[in-house]
């Protein structure tokens, strides 16, 4: 009989070396790749620092995409076990990866979920009191081996019906990194990314956005949720705000979200950000994103720079709008729109006035 597990895998160490181990002892692998809006999409390569399908390749394991769309923007506006230190909602985030899992077992007739979580490695969702209640939560209770932390956890179902060995799994516990590297040392694992914050809502800057979006609009499409993670944001009125590029990628970017209805900017014939504007935007709030442009673009020493303004038609063809003779906005304007938390602003205010 052919043993089969399904594992939550986001590319990184700790989910690779827990299916690393649970394949030396046999068991046929699937790894799932949970997307959403808020972190490391493994199908971008660009977006991690290592190729994560290098080791599906190398220890012979497959893996699949689930995107799991509303459902997580639903527990990110509204968590039942609430957020960490920022817009996290840790807790909720992982009952609902194992919900999804355990459908996949059940659909292809598995034996059990695999996990990496490590003891005390994050101080939310990895505490040894929160595995029974996640575990209940999402119905798998007895289903989910954590093979990183299982010699100290109570026995899975798997290990107690001998389809999987307790004594080769791991007994690794808190934030040192040092077990994980030595196992891959071991098992001959190279080529992985350093350990790194991949998910956005544990930012403070981007947390910051996200809640300052969903006070103004409770449910944003996914194109304003995608744009939190680019350029400067600035809230031009209750129902207006800009986004402006820092870089050629970031106006790139910009262009490539910007949908039927909204406003693009930039100062022609110069070194410019491209910005764009969304909502009903009067003409107030369009001279301050002109004004906001002007600021960024290689001609904000002048006293007056020439804004070009477009609407996205249909089809995403531009429209030529207006051009805006402006004055590029001052510190005061800028500190006055830009969406960000005071505290921290002070602290990058201090450090400016700090620096030698």
């Amino acid at each position: 009989m052919t043993v089969k597990a399904a594992a939550l895998f986001s590319g990184g160490l700790d989910s690779t070396l827990a299916i690393i181990s649970i394949l030396r002892q046999g068991v046929e692998v699937t790894a799932i790749s949970f997307q959403n809006h808020f972190g490391c999409d493994i199908t971008d390569r660009s977006s991690c620092s290592k190729d994560p399908y290098a080791a599906a390749e190398k220890f012979g394991f497959d893996v699949k995409l689930c995107h799991l769309a509303d459902k997580f923007i639903e527990i990110v506006k509204h968590p039942k076990f609430g957020h960490g230190k920022n817009m996290n909602p840790c807790i909720d985030c992982r009952i609902l990866m194992l919900k999804e899992a355990k459908a996949f077992v059940e659909m292809t007739g598995g034996d059990f979920i695999i996990t990496g979580e490590v003891i005390g490695q994050r101080p939310m969702s990895q505490r040894r009191e929160c595995f029974p209640l996640i575990d209940k939560e999402a119905g798998v209770a007895g289903m989910v081996v954590r093979p990183l932390s299982a010699k100290l956890l109570p026995p899975s179902r798997a290990e107690l019906d001998g389809l999987i060995d307790r004594e080769r799994l791991h007994a690794f516990n808190g934030r040192t990194r040092r077990p994980q590297l030595e196992l891959a040392r071991e098992f001959g694992l190279t080529d992985f990314p350093n350990p790194a914050g991949g998910c956005l809502l544990t930012d403070p800057i981007y947390s910051y956005r996200l809640k300052e979006l969903l006070a103004h609009i409770p449910d944003p499409p996914v194109r304003d949720i995608n744009l939190l993670k680019t350029g400067r944001h600035f809230r031009l009125s209750e129902t207006c705000k800009a986004v402006v590029g820092r870089d050629d990628g970031e106006n790139n970017a910009i262009e490539s979200h910007a949908s039927e209805g909204d406003i693009i900017m930039f100062v022609e014939d110069v070194g410019s950000p491209v910005t764009i504007v969304t909502g009903a935007a009067d003409a107030e709030a369009l001279n301050a994103a002109a004004s906001l442009t002007a600021r960024y673009a290689d001609s904000k020493y002048e006293n007056s720079v020439t804004v070009s303004a477009y609407r996205i038609a249909a089809g995403g063809v531009r429209v030529p709008l207006v051009q805006l003779a402006v004055a590029p906005a001052e510190s005061g304007l800028l500190d006055a729109l830009r969406i960000e938390e005071k505290r921290q602003r002070a602290r990058r205010k201090y450090a400016k006035q700090d620096s030698p």
